[in-house]
């Protein structure tokens, strides 16, 4: 028999608005003990160093994080010019310097450049494996090692603010994958000069915006009351990109037990006209979340299963 895990069973979703000088982990511990959560995780690690958007998953919630990771995210970040670091922030030691400092017309020039799918290596100092061992663990140790090239989108770039010469203030949208810190760099490079993140702040992931974010210390105040009231998000918050198909209470039913059912019936009762093989659909029983589900064979087969009466 396994162990029953400490905690209650929440479920659903913080739109956390995480500080600078936490942890991700250290977030969602808080967060955890908070709500006294039996099970958590998070939908995309931010460094540290960065601020913003740490969507944070609650029991059966848990089993939407990958949409979450998957969708869209969007950064304001702060370049600053002249001094390249050993970790592309402000944290590491300086490693380069120049004098060039890049007009505003000539960062407008080379940003579309950036645009669309590009080829990007990782940080030395990041949580990328290699052989086993933690890309920043070698680095910290004074190995040689080499980061591999990896293919990431970049939606959209624009210039935001300029400070000053020596800084640039750049809104970015993006798929997954995406190290803003090496995306400081390779532009400062493409611009003839150095340059390394100095501020960064995550404002969307996906269907989780600044703007309906709750910050850290309005959460603690709020306790074990946030369990009830708005901060607390429904479980299929993080699905909005996919269609969501209404059952009968039958079909919920089968579903619920792993069972595939019929996918034409349903499909008639639905406004989504172009769902085709092998799409996913969330799948509700009135405003209950059933299961994440693969259209396939003509069947609507339950790949993640909710268990929203207990976790």
């Amino acid at each position: 028999m396994g162990r029953r895990r400490k905690g209650d069973p929440v479920h659903g979703w913080i739109n956390l608005d995480k500080p600078k000088g936490v942890t991700s982990t250290q977030a969602v511990g808080r967060v955890k003990r908070l709500l006294n959560a039996a099970k958590v995780g998070h939908g995309g690690t931010l460094d540290p160093l960065a601020s913003g958007i740490l969507p944070i998953a609650l029991g059966e919630a848990t089993k939407t994080v990958s949409w979450a990771m998957d969708g869209e995210k969007e950064y304001v970040f702060t370049i600053k010019f002249g001094e390249a670091t050993a970790t592309d922030d402000r944290e590491g030691e300086v490693t380069a310097e120049s004098d060039v400092r890049p007009s505003d017309d000539r960062i407008s020039e080379v940003l579309p450049a950036f645009i669309g799918e590009i080829d990007q290596i990782p940080p030395r100092y990041s949580a990328i494996k290699i052989n086993g061992e933690r890309a920043y663990d070698r680095a910290r140790e004074g190995e040689d090692f080499e980061m591999k090239s990896r293919r990431v989108t970049i939606v959209d770039l624009v210039l935001e603010d300029r400070p000053d010469r020596d800084h640039a203030v750049v809104r970015c949208r993006s798929g997954k994958g995406v190290y803003v810190r090496s995306l400081a760099r390779d532009i400062s490079v493409a611009l003839g000069t150095v340059g390394h993140v100095a501020d960064l702040r995550r404002t969307a992931v996906g269907p989780f915006r600044e703007k309906d974010a709750i910050s850290l210390e309005n959460l603690e105040a709020l306790g074990h009351s946030a369990r009830d009231s708005g901060p607390l998000l429904p479980v299929e918050t993080a699905l909005d990109d996919i269609p969501a198909l209404a059952l009968t209470e039958a079909e919920a039913r089968r579903l619920t037990q792993g069972q595939a059912i019929p996918a034409l019936p349903v499909a008639s009762r639905s406004p989504f006209k172009d769902i085709s093989q092998g799409d996913m659909v969330s799948t509700m029983f009135g405003n209950r979340l059933v299961a994440l589900a693969e259209i396939k064979g003509g069947e609507i087969r339950p790949v993640r299963v909710m268990n929203l009466d207990g976790a």
